[in-house]
């Protein structure tokens, strides 16, 4: 099926691939792809180094979540869902290798080629390919699970399909797309989507399954069984057709992957110590050096298992919506940061042991440095200077409080910040020139035990100032949906980043998501200089530029004081029973999406 473009638009990408046509010849089939340079595993290898491929088989990983779920099909806008399922269930034509920044190895594909400057891409599906019904995958279901997720899917499947001009089958086994716009990274992107089966959605209304319709994937993993909003089950499928393969060797080594769900992390944290999970992560670091001394752990039943990564922070903390008239003048989100005693904050919960997100993709080398912009950076800024918030070129950092409870300095910044934007303190309450006063509502997840305490904190802080906000803790659904379309003033914010930022990036910040639901620019941030430098990052050349224009993306969004960030977790911290075991070589991602318990597997002494 071809899609067509507005003429211009088409016709000027097709010439520029006309004159290029050149090096078409250059093309040829590969078994993996890399964004620069080659893959660095050679066509036969026999597992990723963070597999063990002579794992064996059995036991059952049992998980807790926090919260609930009314959906299983993550590939709609409809619904909450398991964050892991489709990491579990489902397979794509290609496949990460997260040791790698950014290159896949086949999966669902035996082959991938493109041209030299990737105007299109082939996928050739290997001939044993098959859904868990026993079913084929034919390049009709990769066609027609490109087309839905693109128009009817998720959010996170939109942007990219934009820019595909054309998808069409080009043999028996292979599928080309053809793109309508300069960007590097679409060839290895379309390697990632979920395959779905065509068939089973003739009569059905894909965008409204959730529960009565499962969808028939082709992963290791199937629904077993469920109670909506309690726990889900997946057995291994024991006729897995790709059991065999270099990618997923040492691969769902257990049989059973079991998640439940939990009203807050408390109950969660009892069930652990009680055994009725297995398997506990623990994101506060004080915590984990003082209760987890249960018997289980003295015993030697329970191991504590650290485990380092070399990824970027990602950004967690509150984030404020400048959809509301308060937070869009910079200088009220700015004394809101400074209002914020984190330092204090991370005393209280970690004992000061977790440091603080300072930007975006910290803790990696894509991390802005907080001085002057300076070489290919300042160069790629300096365009959009006038648009540019203070600190974007000068160098900005978040401010770091005493770390007493009254945190002076920082409150009487925020104080004349506030003035400067044209809010002062009257009879105790911070108010505009008409007497109005500084009002917003946090919304907060019910359950989220350790966003609540940030909150009590933080509002005692806010008191001082004359800031008085509500706070409001709804259930999973309805927070959800308040997300979705971004009801709320402020609520915790975490968006996931990895070391090859991409089209993801317009999804996170674009300026789609002002008005289009369920994306994740929850802040309400319209900036022509983050567009341009996501542009960037997808078309360089070379590693050093895209490096530098990930750095001027991180500034742009850490001056933007869009979010007032918590600490980071550069170290996970897994409790889990003796038998569950995982290799010794840890992948540069470290626990990452479905590294846990994907390579995981049962031994008994």
């Amino acid at each position: 099926m071809i899609r067509i473009r507005p003429l211009s638009r088409a016709a000027a990408f097709a010439t520029a691939v006309f004159c290029l046509s050149a090096g078409l010849a250059a093309a040829e089939p590969k078994h993996g792809i890399a964004m620069y340079g080659e893959p660095a595993l050679p066509p036969d290898f026999v597992a990723f180094p963070y597999a063990n491929p002579d794992a064996p088989t059995g036991g059952r990983i049992v998980t807790g979540e926090v919260g609930s779920f009314d959906s299983l099909n993550p590939y709609i806008r409809k619904g909450s869902v398991p964050w892991q399922l489709r990491f579990l269930t489902s397979e794509s034509l290609m496949a990460r290798n997260w040791d790698e920044p950014f290159t896949l190895y086949g999966l669902l594909a035996e082959s991938v080629e493109t041209d030299p400057d990737r105007t299109w891409v082939e996928f050739t599906l290997r001939p044993e390919a098959a859904f868990s019904d026993g079913s084929p995958v034919t390049v009709e279901d990769v066609i027609w699970s490109y087309e839905t997720l693109g128009t009817e899917g998720h959010p996170r499947y939109l942007g990219a399909w934009e820019k595909v001009e054309s998808i069409e089958a080009v043999g028996e086994r292979t599928v080309r797309i053809t793109f309508n716009t300069a960007d590097r990274e679409l060839a290895l992107i379309m390697g990632l989507r979920p395959i779905l089966k065509k068939t089973q959605w003739e009569d059905t209304d894909f965008t409204d399954s959730g529960l009565d319709e499962l969808p028939i994937l082709t992963g290791p993993y199937v629904i077993d069984r469920f109670e909506a909003g309690r726990y889900v089950s997946l057995k291994r499928n024991p006729d897995y057709w790709g059991k065999d393969l270099p990618v997923t060797a040492g691969h769902a080594n257990l049989d059973e992957i079991r998640m439940e769900f939990y009203a807050d992390g408390t109950a969660q944290f009892e069930a652990f110590k009680a055994g009725e999970l297995n398997s506990n992560r623990e994101f506060n670091a004080s915590k984990w050096d003082e209760q987890y001394d249960f018997p289980a752990v003295q015993a030697g039943d329970v191991i504590k298992s650290l485990v380092p990564h070399g990824r970027p922070s990602g950004i967690t903390g509150f984030v404020m919506n400048t959809r509301n008239p308060e937070f869009q003048d910079w200088r009220v989100r700015d004394a809101l940061i400074h209002a914020f005693n984190f330092e204090f904050i991370n005393q209280t919960q970690t004992g000061g042991q977790n440091p603080r997100i300072t930007s975006y993709f910290s803790n990696s080398l894509l991390g802005m440095d907080h001085g002057p912009a300076e070489g290919l950076v300042r160069e790629m800024l300096e365009p959009f200077a006038d648009q540019l918030l203070p600190g974007t070129l000068e160098g900005y950092s978040l401010p770091v409080s005493d770390g007493s409870v009254r945190n002076r300095a920082n409150i009487s910044r925020a104080l004349d910040l506030f003035r400067e934007a044209g809010w002062t303190v009257k009879d105790g309450v911070l108010s505009d020139e008409a007497g109005n006063a500084f009002e917003f509502e946090i919304l907060l997840e019910s359950g989220a035990a350790e966003a609540q305490t940030f909150i009590d904190i933080y509002v005692e802080s806010l008191k001082r100032i004359g800031i008085f906000p509500t706070v409001n803790a709804v259930d999973t659904a309805q927070y959800n949906e308040r997300t979705q379309i971004y009801d709320f003033d402020m609520t915790l914010y975490r968006v996931a980043l990895s070391l090859s930022p991409g089209n993801e990036q317009y999804y996170y910040w674009g300026p789609e998501g002002l008005t289009e639901p369920g994306t994740k620019n929850w802040m309400g941030m319209d900036s022509p200089a983050a567009v341009a430098m996501i542009d960037r990052i997808l078309n360089a050349r070379s590693n050093d530029e895209f490096v530098a224009a990930t750095k001027a993306l991180d500034r742009i969004l850490t001056a933007g004081r869009y979010v007032i960030p918590t600490y980071q977790y550069n170290t996970s911290r897994i409790a889990h029973v003796k038998e569950l075991r995982f290799p010794e070589h840890i992948p540069i991602y470290g626990d990452w999406l479905d590294w846990q318990p994907l390579v995981w597997w049962w031994e008994e002494e």
